[in-house]
């Protein structure tokens, strides 16, 4: 059974449109596949803040994104999370990592967001996900992540001493050009998986996103990851950071592209 989970609360966003973009990704979902979404907190305005303001007010939504995600695993259930920023993770992975130790998390980006409270140069949260999942500070969610466990997918945008950080954790990359279904197959094993996309990874072009970064993935290479892994070894998957434009058509073009992207994984639970 798939739980369909939407964070609505502001988690450090700092474009307007995110917020937006989850849920209209939910309503997409719901009405192609006839689920009903569970929405989780109030919408606020996007600010360009630093993590020790955002963090704490983001609060309460990453405190239920974690308990719904923990109810969804503990029921045996398929959790679908569609996530207005990569920061809702920083909840979301420790519970992870809780339930399944010896699970590989791909973490579909454009960045590697390991970055930590003292190599920051921008203090934004969302650069900080991965590696306080893996417990290299402590955002007080919790962590539990091993960082080998962690394969950066497509990512490509890395700061020198983010860079050092994510070698000696000991975090695998893949980059754009590698990122194929055999190399992430090889690289996951027999493990049990949870997929975290931020769309960035992308291409510029094919769905807007908070950041973009060239040389991206391409559509055909995400649907590709779902077809090629087992449903068996799939736990969760969580999508972030859609960046709704404000015109209605293209609104739908990138829906329409997200959709088929993800349907190998939502057709299969």
């Amino acid at each position: 059974m798939i739980d369909l989970i939407v964070s609505q609360g502001r988690v450090a966003d700092r474009a307007a449109r995110m917020i937006e973009g989850a849920a209209r990704t939910a309503r997409a979902v719901e009405e192609r596949y006839g689920l009903s979404a569970r929405y989780i907190g109030t919408p606020a305005p996007a600010v360009k803040d630093d993590w020790t303001e955002s963090l704490p007010q983001a609060r309460e939504t990453l405190l239920t994104m974690a308990s719904a995600v923990t109810t969804s695993l503990d029921s045996g259930n398929f959790p679908i999370l569609l996530n207005n920023t990569c920061s809702v993770s920083l909840a979301t992975l420790p519970v992870v990592a809780q339930r399944f130790p010896d699970a590989v998390v791909l973490y579909i980006d454009a960045h590697g967001d390991f970055n930590t409270p003292v190599t920051t140069d921008t203090g934004y949260l969302g650069g900080m996900v991965l590696s306080g999942a893996c417990g290299l500070w402590d955002s007080g969610h919790g962590a539990g992540l091993k960082p080998e466990q962690a394969i950066l997918v497509g990512t490509r945008d890395i700061d020198p001493v983010e860079q050092t950080l994510i070698e000696n954790a000991g975090v695998r990359v893949i980059p754009p050009r590698q990122t194929t279904a055999e190399s992430v197959l090889a690289a996951v094993g027999g493990a049990q998986v949870w997929i975290h996309i931020d769309w960035d990874v992308m291409d510029p072009g094919s769905v807007p996103a908070d950041y973009t970064v060239p040389d991206g993935l391409l559509p055909a290479q995400i649907r590709a990851i779902f077809e090629a892994i087992p449903r068996g070894q799939l736990i969760g998957v969580e999508l972030a950071e859609f960046n709704a434009p404000m015109d209605e058509e293209q609104i739908e073009q990138a829906l329409a592209v997200i959709l088929d992207m993800v349907s190998p994984a939502l057709a299969a639970a």
